[in-house]
């Protein structure tokens, strides 16, 4: 992920963008760019200390169906190797995983922007609603 795909998808975090404009992003990638970028993804949402009560709002806001493999395979657990699992899915099941992480990354991301926030160092916890805030991190 580039800087403005990483502060792309922390906007996401703070609802200051939808999940249409992240879903475009990665339909506008190559079979292997939309790889790396599941694993970027994966990336945040560890370093976000996602935790496994995280799953079921995660599924629920997704709204996909419970049956889908990467919902199947995501109420195992968030240790690493079951999130890699939904990255490993066959082509045809990026998107769903890719929707599916993207509300997990949203929950255990608020939960962590709430209580670091205000942390001068941290810029991804910065309110990235604030154009002034996004020169900073691109400068």
């Amino acid at each position: 992920m580039n800087i403005e795909q990483v502060i792309l998808l922390n906007k996401y975090g703070q609802n200051v963008v939808d999940i249409e404009d992240l879903i475009l992003l990665f339909d506008s990638l190559n079979l292997d760019d939309q790889k790396e970028y599941l694993n970027n993804l994966l990336f945040f949402i560890l370093q976000s200390r996602v935790q496994d009560e995280d799953i079921e709002p995660a599924i629920e806001n997704s709204k996909l169906r419970r049956t889908f493999t990467p919902c199947v395979i995501i109420k195992k657990g968030v240790k690493t190797h079951n999130l890699k699992r939904l990255i490993d899915l066959p082509d045809n099941e990026l998107k769903k995983s890719l929707i599916l992480l993207l509300n997990l990354f949203k929950i255990a991301y608020r939960k962590r922007f709430e209580t670091e926030k205000g942390d001068r160092y941290k810029w991804w916890y910065w309110d990235l609603s604030k154009e002034e805030n996004v020169e900073k991190i691109l400068k």
